[in-house]
């Protein structure tokens, strides 16, 4: 009886069993690893980004069900004083999508822009203060159930989060840290 008792508790597993969860990870780090110089933003204006603005390759797999459109923000919860920053927010990302190559995103493509804190629709890679030690930047993709294209761009951090109340089906994040 014990065996027949373990034989079905053993064949039902699969029924069991959890689906992947959603992921976003990077060729260019590990999750809360270093970033590489290059990766960081370029600013003649502000001396403390004297990257390439280079932004890293992404990839994601196991999005939730019914995705439609993908939304990615790139924040740094501490700059301008713990105040945060968003360097980017890229929205419109069509379902089929599964990564960005290096350099992709600083260049813009298929997809809509957001205004990021310093006013400008582009990538704009990490600038830590000189001396602040490490800053962490969180990359944070969204899953959504909104039609590709339903977004106009231009929209602020603040008024693509109202936007996507509702319509967010989940979300995986990575982070990377940078110094100068």
């Amino acid at each position: 009886m014990k065996k027949l008792l373990t034989l079905l508790c053993f064949s039902s597993l699969p029924l069991f069993a959890h689906a992947a969860a959603f992921s976003l990870k990077s060729a260019d780090f590990a999750d809360n690893g270093v970033m590489k110089k290059a990766l960081g933003g370029n600013d003649k204006n502000n001396l403390s980004c004297s990257g390439k603005n280079l932004s890293p390759a992404l990839s994601w797999a196991n999005p939730p069900v019914g995705t439609q459109s993908y939304v990615l923000l790139l924040t740094d919860p501490a700059g301008a004083k713990g105040l945060g920053v968003t360097h980017m927010l890229a929205y419109n990302i069509d379902a089929t999508r599964n990564k960005f190559q290096q350099g992709e995103l600083s260049k813009g493509g298929n997809f809509s822009y957001g205004t990021n804190t310093p006013g400008t629709q582009n990538y704009y890679g990490p600038c830590p203060p000189a001396g602040a030690g490490y800053h962490h930047y969180n990359f944070v993709l969204v899953a959504t159930d909104l039609a590709n294209g339903s977004l106009p761009a231009g929209l602020s951090h603040t008024e693509l989060v109202a936007k996507l109340k509702g319509h967010a089906l989940g979300s995986a994040s990575l982070v990377g840290r940078l110094e100068n």
